[in-house]
């Protein structure tokens, strides 16, 4: 496992080379194994750091709660990626809090928050990579918000939808229309509605659990 742990890290993370053998060392060694089912709670529960989060393989998602409990997707990653949100005690300047869930089965590396928090110190490289990253997602959620705030609902669910494509691929989105209120920050009631919509314009096909696209062309100019 730590040869493995390393040769990604070697491949991923862009700051491995600067490291020297000292800090190599104290990054494996305080790196963590993890694997985590579909829907399970990674970050965000505990009110704990749980440190940066290195996805060896599946997805994750990361979102917010409103305060009437409603969850607001900011992103997901993929394997290769890492997250920095769920080291909010490395980065004191994030004051909001995330939550991460596996939305499908992932393998993780967990980095010691401590740990990281001293490589920072040390090592103007690791601190520019993380920045870096976290400056990236922010983008990410600034995105999320634009969309929740002045984007037409429409709009919103094409947009999802073609994301969703791209991400499965093929033409049908395999998510409940519950899933995809949760995902979007959305009552269900709206979601169901403009998918009503998207049927009886010949858009999509609705069935229990999925939504199959019928007319990409059209989704797209939806989406703007």
């Amino acid at each position: 496992m730590t040869s493995d742990m390393e040769g990604l890290f070697k491949d991923r993370l862009p700051f491995w080379g600067k490291l020297d053998e000292r800090q190599k060392l104290a990054l494996v060694n305080s790196t963590s194994f993890a694997v985590y089912d579909k829907g399970q709670n990674i970050h965000g529960n505990t009110g704990k750091c749980t440190g940066a989060i290195f996805i060896k393989s599946g997805i994750v998602r990361t979102y917010m709660l409103s305060d009437e409990g409603r969850e607001i997707t900011l992103y997901r990653l993929y394997e290769g990626d890492i997250c920095m949100l769920s080291a909010s005690c490395v980065l004191q300047t994030i004051t909001f809090e995330v939550f991460v869930d596996a939305e499908v089965k992932s393998e993780l590396y967990i980095i010691n928050s401590g740990v990281f928090a001293q490589l920072m110190q040390e090592n103007v490289y690791v601190e520019n990579f993380a920045l870096r990253t976290a400056t990236e997602r922010f983008s990410d959620v600034m995105w999320a918000m634009q969309q929740i705030l002045f984007m037409s609902f429409d709009r919103r669910l094409a947009v999802f939808l073609l994301d969703e494509l791209v991400k499965d691929g093929g033409d049908t989105v395999k998510l409940t229309q519950e899933q995809i209120a949760k995902y979007m920050g959305s009552a269900r009631e709206v979601v169901s509605r403009m998918l009503k919509y998207f049927s009886a314009e010949k858009i999509v096909e609705v069935s229990r659990g999925e939504i199959k696209v019928l007319d990409k062309a059209r989704l797209r100019a939806i989406a703007g």
